[in-house]
């Protein structure tokens, strides 16, 4: 599977791309706001591995693809699609990149072309993400992808040893005209 963008490839996984994402999964500034990480080698090796077994499910539920600069052919960040109430024709989105690529418009881009895959592949009705409320960054992506801010979770997650409020963004299929 790929999605292409002005600047991006958007493609499965392969494990040659091991050292790219330990290049950001690595990294403490960039899991801040995750659930996991930093991950050591192994761990990433492991991502990578379940993310190729994913790549075979029938059904497929769950779609983890890296973000590949297209002038370097560099992975710098990585966007999945997850398929969680199929029966409601409702996903859920995510993202991370390398610290190094912030800033430049890649993770919006990215997502961009995440949603129209959703609204149209897959015919979902419904997509959501969530962030940390303290992850601004990542609220404003949502929110130039034209997602809707639609509340706050208390004590949603158990992450790092403490409990986390999350913030839930939602765009719907008919909302989405300008990604049909």
């Amino acid at each position: 599977m790929e999605l292409r963008t002005q600047r991006l490839l958007i493609r499965e996984f392969v494990l040659d791309d091991a050292a790219d994402v330990q290049a950001y999964a690595g990294e403490a500034e960039t899991v801040r706001y995750m659930d996991w990480g930093p991950n050591t080698e192994a761990q990433t090796l492991d991502f990578l591995h379940r993310k190729l077994a994913s790549q075979r499910m029938l059904p497929r539920a769950e779609y983890e693809l890296a973000v590949v600069l297209r002038e370097s052919g560099r992975v710098i960040g990585g966007v999945g699609l997850r398929v969680s109430r199929p029966e409601q024709f409702a996903g859920d989105i995510g993202y991370v990149f390398n610290p190094r690529f912030w800033g430049r418009g890649y993770c919006t881009e990215a997502a961009g072309a995440l949603l129209a895959f959703g609204f149209g592949e897959l015919k979902l009705h419904r997509i959501y993400a969530t962030c940390d409320p303290e992850n601004r960054a990542s609220a404003r992506v949502m929110e130039k992808i034209d997602m809707q801010y639609e509340g706050r979770l208390r004590d949603f997650t158990w992450e790092k040893e403490k409990w986390r409020d999350s913030l839930v963004y939602a765009r719907l299929a008919t909302d989405a005209a300008s990604f049909g």
